[in-house]
């Protein structure tokens, strides 16, 4: 499921401030990065299944691995985890209510402290 019109999208943003903002919503990249996308996930193991809020970036100049890049964030997205196949986001799958709206709210909390560091363009 795709989060529509979260303000987020196609922001720029400097990596090491990105980075800052993801973790301090506990949205982190572990190893889902290269030397120019990252993805930050935030895991929910609730009753209905695991899901993860996912948000992907993209350089735009520099470098991911030296952390010294200017990124543009993506569309944000919610999936849903199938062992051992791996997350679906598709429109099939069903996404509990409450879910939703604590993914909305961590996004604008997300959106809230991007947009005051934006890069233009």
């Amino acid at each position: 499921m795709y989060f529509e019109n979260t303000g987020l999208e196609n922001i720029h943003v400097d990596i090491a401030l990105l980075e800052s903002i993801m973790n301090n919503h506990a949205l982190t990249k572990e190893g889902q990065w290269d030397y120019e996308r990252v993805t930050y996930d935030r895991k929910f193991i609730i009753r209905e299944g695991t899901y993860y809020l996912r948000v992907f970036a993209y350089a735009t100049d520099g470098d991911v691995d030296s952390n010294d890049a200017t990124m543009r964030v993506m569309k944000p997205v919610l999936g849903k985890h199938y062992y051992p196949h791996g997350i679906e986001y598709g429109e099939d799958e069903h996404f509990p209510e409450h879910l939703v709206k604590t993914c909305i709210g961590i996004l604008d909390s997300i959106k809230k402290e991007v947009k005051a560091f934006e890069i233009s363009v």
